[in-house]
């Protein structure tokens, strides 16, 4: 309250000052204009009179002279009219004012002698009495000589009454301005403030005591919006760190543990001894583009991020990518780094630029029409150029260039690597730093060494990973792969019981880590989230009873043809379906600049179309394809409300959609079909595992989803969160840093 009364004080003196200064320049202007007016109607007449008495001052009769200067007495505020001499002797005056001029016959002697001297007229604001008058003389002429002084008298009171009643107004016109002032105040501080306030410290308090977010909404106070978003965090941080303790302390009464991002914290400082992480990646996690005149933020579309990213909040570091926005420059220091998340900076991301051609080769060429189909059992010809793979060695190299700058004063560093775009880059760093300690992560499958001799440069790309100490993959499947490719093309000692491979003194250990996600973020926190399954499908003027989703990458190797078919092929074999049930697929574009790509996408969108055109109405379609980049606040929603998550990869590592579902479902609702080729189908058994190829059978699987029972579906769904919860990204994490950590313990 005294904060208000302090507003409203403050608010009406800077009223009060306001009105003050601008009726004393009002009053000032008023008065001197109403002097001047006054001044010019004496002037008038002064000149008309002077005509008709100068003519009459030799007469020694002096009745007509009277009888004139009584006669223009009569007009409106003239006082009277008065004639002397020189030597200031009182000639005649108007009849009403002569005997005031006896009583003070000195009172106009200035302005005669000043006319005398001047011969000129004089106008002079007088006391006469208690009245205000303003007296204007002229000199009149005998034998062009000036004989005599003609003074007019007007009463001047109205102009101070003019100026008072200016003041007068305006400290009315102050004093309801004030009162309004105060009012609409004390309003909007009470509406806007007071009550916000209130209601934000009641849902501090109830959170404070363990009660639902969902029924409150600090955001919608606009006055207060940055304020409530940092206590929406705040509370959001206390709900999550409550319930990681609750679910400790469960699991602790189990003898099992849980991963949090502070236990990676302790985890870390004690294995590394405070030393930082460096993570490498071709990908950037944030990327700043241009919207117009504005700069905008964006997470890029993949899983890579989605798995990394979390580890560099727990633990710090640094993240060194290539940096792709088009507005990535106008955002980094002069040393091209900045510090991210862009709302609550956590690390440090460090951009490299790399030049077009050499990413044309290294990028779209080398990595992706090269390793990436050839690591990929997708039916699609790997092409493998040498000046490809010249640009391929020159990144890595530019890249190994920058992380040795970056460890300088640093002694035995940790990076981690990440991906088959930077093969060649542990064996670089090794190079320069032999006291770093180096893991490479492979996120795609690892083939056979049959499909893998389909490269010309298979030893070098072997040589430059086994550079770390440690290789990791999804799957124990893939480190087999990897182990007899190496044995293979190399020459080795390979310890398979250890699944070690020692080659020139360096010994390189090769590790299943299956990745996984936060599951934390959505856990424990009820949603906010308003839309259902029926706003989102409206938005698109679609009704339906059952949803289905699909998020990916536009990738041929993610199957989404294939799902399209089985949607297409549900609906003839269950016409009872149609109308009801519309599947939605959120497609990303990616690596649009290679042709294969650009195939791929045309033949999504015609069979798409084709399907839709076969079964759509006019308030139904079965396929609804959204192709865009999708943040997590867009694609939420979807998960939240689909009755199905279809995610039919044709061959993929570990596929992060299919956790991405599972952790977003805490109504435990919702059934999850996942391809039999991902990883992830080793971790959630409880999914209904397909063969995507097999269109019938994952046909067959959308229609035991959407008739699964509540029991059944919510059983499946809380083993799939148990897993995911004991197996997250902190525990990832943990055991990567952990195993590299101990690999260079035993060597010192």
């Amino acid at each position: 309250m005294k904060i208000t009364l302090r507003l409203i004080l403050s608010l009406i003196f800077i009223v009060a000052a306001v009105a003050f200064s601008f009726s004393f320049w009002q009053a000032r202007q008023e008065e001197a204009r109403l002097k001047n007016e006054l001044e010019r109607r004496a002037n008038i007449v002064a000149d008309s009179l002077k005509m008709s008495v100068e003519p009459l001052l030799s007469s020694d009769d002096k009745r007509y002279l009277q009888r004139i200067v009584d006669k223009f007495s009569n007009r409106e505020r003239l006082v009277g009219i008065a004639i002397h001499d020189i030597q200031e002797n009182l000639i005649l005056a108007s009849t009403d004012l002569l005997p005031k001029l006896q009583e003070n016959p000195k009172v106009i002697a200035p302005n005669i002698q000043d006319v005398e001297k001047l011969s000129t007229e004089q106008g002079k604001f007088i006391s006469f009495g208690k009245q205000q008058l303003h007296a204007y003389s002229v000199p009149l002429l005998t034998n062009e000589k000036v004989s005599h002084v003609l003074t007019i008298f007007h009463d001047a009171a109205y102009i101070q009454d003019r100026v008072g009643r200016i003041w007068i107004n305006s400290f009315q016109r102050a004093s309801i301005q004030a009162f309004l002032i105060a009012l609409a105040t004390m309003i909007l501080v009470y509406l806007n403030i007071m009550t916000p306030i209130r209601k934000t410290t009641e849902w501090i308090r109830k959170v404070r005591q363990g009660e639902s977010l969902e029924k409150l909404d600090p955001k919608g106070q606009q006055l207060l919006g940055p304020l409530a978003n940092e206590i929406t965090k705040m509370a959001k941080s206390l709900e999550m760190a409550r319930f990681s303790a609750e679910e400790e302390a469960r699991l602790r009464h189990t003898t099992e543990s849980l991963w949090t991002p502070d236990r990676l914290k302790e985890f870390v400082r004690d294995k590394l001894k405070g030393r930082p992480l460096f993570v490498v990646s071709n990908r950037e996690p944030y990327m700043h583009i241009k919207k117009g005149k504005e700069i905008e933020c964006i997470v890029p579309a993949s899983g890579l991020v989605t798995a990394i990213e979390p580890v560099l909040k727990a633990c710090g570091g640094m993240w060194i990518a290539q940096g792709s926005g088009d507005a990535d420059r106008e955002t980094v220091d002069k040393d091209d780094k900045l510090r991210v998340p862009p709302e609550e900076p956590q690390y440090v991301l460090k951009r490299i630029w790399v030049d077009k051609e050499l990413e044309d080769g290294f990028y779209s060429g080398f990595s992706n029409e090269g390793l990436w189909p050839l690591c990929h059992i997708a039916h699609t010809r790997p092409i493998f150029r040498e000046k490809d793979w010249l640009a391929y060695m020159a990144v890595n190299k530019q890249f190994a260039l920058a992380v040795v700058k970056e460890l300088e004063g640093i002694s035995e560093p940790n990076i981690l690597i990440q991906d088959y775009h930077f093969a060649l880059l542990p064996k670089m760093i090794k190079a320069a730093r032999p006291d770093a300690r180096v893991a490479i992560f492979w996120h795609i499958p690892w083939p056979n060494p049959e499909s893998f001799g389909i490269c010309p440069w298979q030893k070098e790309i072997l040589q430059g990973m086994l550079g770390a100490d440690i290789v990791g993959f999804h799957t124990q499947f893939h480190c087999n792969n990897f182990a007899e490719t190496v044995d293979r093309f190399l020459e080795s000692r390979i310890d398979y019981e250890h699944f070690t491979v020692s080659r020139e003194g360096h010994t390189s250990w090769i590790k299943p880590f299956p990745i996984s996600i936060d599951s934390n973020s959505t856990n424990g926190i009820s949603s906010e989230l308003k839309e259902t399954k029926e706003s989102l499908l409206k938005k698109h003027n679609i009704q339906a009873d059952y949803m289905g989703v699909g998020v990916d990458r536009l990738d041929y190797t993610k199957g989404i043809i294939e799902r399209f078919r089985a949607v297409e092929h549900f609906l003839e074999k269950n016409p009872e379906y149609i109308e009801k049930f519309t599947f939605v697929e959120l497609g990303a574009p990616s690596r649009t600049m290679i042709a294969k790509y650009k195939e791929f996408v045309d033949d999504v969108v015609q069979v798409g179309e084709k399907i839709n055109a076969r079964f759509k109405t006019k308030t139904w379609q079965p396929i609804l394809f959204l192709m865009k980049h999708h943040g997590h606040s867009e694609i939420t929603p979807f998960y939240k409300a689909a009755d199905v998550c279809l995610v039919t990869s044709l061959h993929d590592g570990m596929n992060l959609v299919a956790k991405e579902f599972v952790s977003a479902r805490d109504d435990e609702k919702g059934v999850l079909i996942l391809s039999q080729f991902t990883g992830a189908s080793r971790e959630l058994r409880d999914a209904l595992i397909v063969n995507p190829y097999d269109i019938v059978q994952t046909a067959e699987a959308i229609k035991n989803a959407l008739e699964m029972s509540a029991p059944e579906q919510k059983e499946r769904m809380r083993n799939m969160r148990s897993v995911l919860k004991d197996h997250n990204i902190y525990r990832w994490a943990s055991e990567l840093v952990g195993e590299l950590a101990q690999v260079r313990m035993d060597k010192v």
